[in-house]
């Protein structure tokens, strides 16, 4: 069993990055997120990773803050550096850091995403998960608010289910947290899980990685900047992608033959728990 706080794990150029704290059920303890960080980082600088995908070990997504290290922080002195403070935007930066990745990113739950771990998912662009997987915004039946993860949870569900799921704490699953738009396509068991990944990966990887790069980042521009200039700068990365995978994607369709970046994956050969 690996002592990383996250196990990362490559096949065909999808980086896989599993938490790997299973006996706090993968709470976000410093070193989790320092760690998912560095993964992310990888993940953006190198461009032979297609996906990032994001999984929790021993059968449990993520329960989010780490409860255990919170009197740590009270303990500190408050003031204009307020430790609380400055460690809750340390995280804020990381999911801001996720949300932007240039690749595609997958959040594969089984158990739970409770809280924070509600929040990693809803930065990610798909979300799959067991029909028996739990969703909730718990932070407020602790006392607390979802802080930092709170724009995410509102861009992802919308701000009526965002007010819904944060000041009831309410537990959705299944066909609820489907409807909610919190997953995008649900499991029956971990099993069809893993086959259902691997159907989502296939079609990620029918896609050009270099197109997938310059799309993402477009599609959060849409409706946060200019609409002309952002018309302009979006014809210059089609020309770009023209002139680079747009030949090969071209030549592939006439020819009737997969593009050479196509890939194929099989449940089978996807990581095992980190655990």
């Amino acid at each position: 069993m690996s002592a990383d706080p996250v196990v990362l794990q490559r096949v065909d150029g999808v980086l896989f990055a599993t938490l790997n704290r299973p006996a706090t059920r993968n709470a976000l303890a410093p070193e989790v997120v320092d760690a998912m960080a560095a993964a992310v980082d990888q993940a953006a600088d190198d461009p032979a990773v297609r996906a990032l995908v994001l999984r929790g070990a021993g059968g449990f997504f993520c329960a989010g803050g780490n409860v255990g290290n919170f009197q740590a922080r009270l303990d500190g002195q408050a003031g204009t550096d307020d430790p609380v403070a400055a460690r809750n935007r340390v995280f804020g930066r990381f999911m801001q850091r996720l949300a932007a990745l240039p690749v595609p990113v997958l959040a594969v739950v089984e158990g739970a995403a409770m809280g924070g771990g509600m929040g990693l998912a809803c930065a990610a662009d798909l979300v799959l998960a067991t029909r028996d997987a739990k969703f909730a915004l718990s932070e407020t039946t602790l006392g607390i608010i979802p802080a930092q993860i709170a724009p995410f949870v509102v861009a992802r569900v919308g701000l009526r289910a965002a007010t819904r799921l944060g000041l009831t704490g309410e537990r959705a699953s299944g066909d609820l947290a489907e409807r909610l738009g919190l997953v995008d396509a649900l499991a029956e068991d971990g099993a069809a899980l893993d086959t259902l990944l691997a159907q989502w990966l296939t079609r990620i990887c029918t896609c050009a990685p270099g197109a997938n790069r310059a799309l993402k980042p477009l599609l959060r521009r849409c409706g946060r900047e200019d609409e002309g200039m952002l018309l302009d700068e979006a014809a210059r990365l089609f020309a770009a992608c023209m002139r680079d995978e747009g030949a090969e994607g071209i030549a592939a369709f006439r020819e009737k033959r997969a593009p050479v970046w196509a890939r194929r994956f099989d449940a089978s050969e996807l990581p095992g728990d980190a655990a």
